[in-house]
């Protein structure tokens, strides 16, 4: 049974861009490649025909975790985002024990990006940050320890 996939209103815009990008674009790449592949002779043998057919398997999965992931899809309404409560789709700056700011966007796991600095509402922090408020303390629990973060701004994400 596949689990509901929580998306921001950009994140289900991103991924469906993704979708058509690998159901026309790349796909019609990885099918000439194949055609070209097989242009050179003896398939059995064929080195390039071995790895366009393996960039083809590649492609026709995520093309198929994709569908799943839309399929099984929750949108986050916009409306129901506050800069009360920390939620899905809020922009969260917390200071850590040293004072130093961060700034973190809760989003669903699909849409998760630590490089971003988005994090998954299922993620240690992420968890830990959801349904509290602007000035509360959230105490989180990590492999190396107790980290303290305190909520200074909850902003909505656009």
């Amino acid at each position: 049974m596949p689990k509901d996939v929580i998306l921001t209103p950009e994140g289900l815009t991103n991924l469906k861009a993704e979708l058509e990008e690998l159901t026309t674009i790349r796909r019609r790449e990885v099918a000439q490649r194949i055609r070209e592949a097989r242009e050179f002779g003896d398939i059995s043998e064929n080195a390039e025909y071995d790895d366009a057919k393996n960039e083809q398997a590649m492609l026709e999965a995520r093309i198929a975790s994709l569908e799943e992931k839309l399929r099984s899809a929750t949108v986050i309404d916009a409306s129901s985002i506050t800069n009360e409560v920390v939620g899905v789709g809020s922009i969260v700056h917390v200071k850590d024990e040293s004072g130093k700011s961060v700034k973190y966007t809760i989003v669903g796991s699909a849409e998760a990006s630590p490089a971003e600095m988005k994090l998954s509402n299922e993620s240690p922090v992420g968890k830990a940050l959801l349904g509290h408020k602007r000035g509360e303390q959230v105490t989180i629990s990590t492999p190396k320890g107790q980290r303290k973060l305190k909520i200074t701004k909850i902003d909505i994400a656009k």
